[in-house]
């Protein structure tokens, strides 16, 4: 595979799923945000982006912008507390669907003890809009309690299972009320399969969800029973959450703010060994950095290499 044939020709795709980065694949790809407080810092260049990988700055070989296609999965909490939220998202979808491009691919799973895939991904947004209006319905088949983690564990392997284009920028848009229990699932997993799948995972939470407090200093945790938490997987993925009682007016603006992320691609360094963690950090550079000195950049804390 011609790593310049896929960062310069659009039809051009890779023969391995993108974010794992097998032999003979020599691409890593970050989905960035650039928000000022909470406006979206837009129209910067490839020039205002510094990747540093394990602490060592890398060129950025491809940069795009809304431009690029995007997949989305729509991740929906459809326990009985959260169906009223589910039926205001249906009703605002066709809408907030609009705002896609012809290119971008969306996937709906709901979930409460199990998920179940309603829709995979597809590029016909109008049959999207109507699951929508059928995942508001009560189901039998993913019972009644609500177990968030092993959804967005089901989520992120949907990826793999689908293959949505690989030149797509790929996210979880999660609605939830944050309220659950992390049964033999802790958040260190799910964010091995987010980032073992360049996932950017966002939440809209909604009612009385809240961030749960973390465990008293010296005090011992199960971590098969943890409380759920989805501001940590949106901010170790650089995704974000939004609290809304407005679930629907909120559905609309997520979808805008994941479609106006920046994709950064660079080489894998050749000193990355199989199986390894490497940490990643972005930062504006020289004079983006002094036009918004209050900029926060938003990416996934890292990526394991494939063995």
């Amino acid at each position: 595979m011609d790593l310049a044939c896929f960062l310069l020709l659009a039809g051009c795709h890779l023969a391995q799923e993108a974010p794992l980065f097998r032999t003979g694949v020599s691409v890593v790809r970050l989905d960035v945000q650039v928000v000022e407080g909470n406006r979206i810092v837009e129209n910067l260049e490839s020039a205002d982006f510094e990747v540093l990988d394990e602490g060592s700055p890398r060129a950025i070989e491809y940069f795009g912008r809304s431009a690029d296609p995007a997949a989305v999965l729509l991740l929906l909490d459809a326990s009985g507390s959260m169906r009223k939220y589910v039926e205001q998202v249906a009703a605002a979808a066709r809408a907030a669907l609009a705002q896609l491009g012809p290119e971008d691919q969306v996937a709906v799973m709901a979930f409460a003890r199990r998920a179940k895939l309603r829709a995979d991904f597809t590029r016909d947004h109008a049959a999207i809009a109507r699951e929508l209006l059928s995942a508001a319905q009560p189901d039998e088949e993913i019972g009644s309690a609500t177990l968030i983690n092993a959804a967005v564990l089901e989520a992120a392997g949907q990826f793999a299972r689908s293959q949505p284009d690989p030149r797509a920028r790929r996210a979880i848009l999660i609605l939830t009320d944050n309220n659950s229990m992390g049964y033999k699932t802790p958040d260190e997993e799910v964010l091995r399969a987010l980032w073992s799948s360049a996932v950017v995972f966002n939440a809209i939470v909604t009612g009385r969800g809240y961030r749960p407090p973390p465990p008293p200093a010296g005090k011992a945790s199960n971590p098969d029973f943890t409380p759920a938490d989805v501001f940590v997987l949106a901010e170790r993925t650089g995704g974000e959450v939004a609290r809304a009682e407005q679930a629907g007016a909120a559905f609309r603006d997520m979808l805008e703010r994941i479609r106006s992320r920046y994709s950064l691609h660079y080489r894998l360094p050749a000193d990355a060994r199989p199986g390894s963690f490497r940490a990643v950090r972005v930062e504006l550079a020289g004079s983006a950095r002094r036009r918004y000195p209050k900029a926060q950049v938003r990416v996934r804390q890292g990526y394991y290499v494939a063995e």
